[in-house]
């Protein structure tokens, strides 16, 4: 027997690349589960397949800022629920200080309760986002504490002043459209999205309303006392009007979340009909490929080295 030609080696060689590369081809459908691994195997398809990952990672985006959203606004919806509460609090306290059964000892209980709600207002207003560290109150201006205070000596609050303002953020959930769950906690523009502790729209101005609550309930004004309960029913109003608002957002969210699952199911199913291939068929393939190559390998060995050895007799 001869030794090995020039002309073996090129048709071993070529052979061994051969299944090497269809090797690597299937591989990659396995791992990928698409049958389209580049634009020369199917153009058209590719181009489909393409635009279908496009639209998929468009859909990702769009969960993950619902996802976001959603978690911000079950923040500003437990924050307003402890506000709605504090607010009705504030209320009994002035329709029992009204009464001109109550005594002044009891109204100035009620007035240092009142400073403590007061105190407890400015905690709420300066809720921060447990995810993200910001606060939820300062409309766009959310990286640094939307409500300041004035306090006299005894630590006591005799005043608040909003500095945030009063723009949202708009965030993309799906083609074409945008969502806010941000709520500006003073907004006295008198257009824009309301606030939540001041907003002349509606006439809510609770910390102002809490402060004349207080300084009345101490005087023992009962007309003024009167009137303040009627401002902070305007706070209550305000509030529920949030809460509400904040309900019907969330809704919306929600059913975006099922549009943008049901968008990505669709797309994935696209491609797979576009481009995807039959795992057990190319699993079967690849493994016959594999078995070739390595038959090759073992009948290439054999051939060389017994051409070899006739040569070296």
């Amino acid at each position: 027997m001869r030794v090995a030609t020039n002309s073996y080696t090129d048709a071993m060689l070529n052979q061994f690349n051969t299944l090497i590369s269809k090797e690597d081809t299937l591989q990659n459908e396995v791992s990928t589960g698409l049958s389209v691994q580049a634009p020369s195997d199917n153009p058209t398809a590719m181009a489909e397949t393409l635009n279908d990952l496009t639209g998929q990672a468009a859909q990702s985006q769009y969960s993950a800022n619902i996802s976001s959203l959603q978690t911000t606004a079950t923040s500003v919806y437990n924050t307003m629920d402890s506000l709605q509460q504090l607010v009705s609090k504030a209320d009994v306290f002035a329709t029992n200080g009204g009464s001109g059964n109550t005594s002044q000892a009891e109204r100035d209980t009620y007035a240092s309760q009142v400073q403590g709600l007061i105190q407890e207002a400015v905690q709420l207003a300066n809720t921060q986002d447990p995810t993200s560290g910001q606060y939820l109150f300062g409309g766009t201006a959310s990286t640094s504490e939307p409500f300041s205070t004035t306090t006299d000596a005894n630590g006591n609050v005799t005043g608040v002043a909003y500095q945030g303002n009063t723009s949202v953020n708009q965030v993309p959930v799906s083609a074409g459209t945008t969502l806010s769950v941000d709520v500006p906690g003073a907004n006295t523009t008198g257009s824009g999205a309301r606030g939540l502790f001041t907003d002349s729209q509606s006439g809510a101005d609770l910390f102002n309303h809490l402060l004349a609550l207080q300084n009345d309930l101490s005087s023992g004004d009962t007309s003024a006392i009167a009137t303040d309960g009627t401002n902070l029913q305007k706070d209550e109003d305000n509030v529920t009007y949030q809460v509400a608002n904040n309900g019907a957002v969330q809704t919306r969210l929600n059913n975006e979340a099922t549009y943008v699952t049901n968008q990505t199911s669709s797309l994935t199913s696209a491609i797979s009909n576009t481009s995807g291939t039959d795992l057990v068929q190319t699993m079967v393939q690849l493994n016959q490929t594999q078995t070739a190559y390595q038959a090759a390998l073992q009948s290439s060995a054999q051939i060389m080295q017994l051409s070899i050895l006739n040569y070296l007799k």
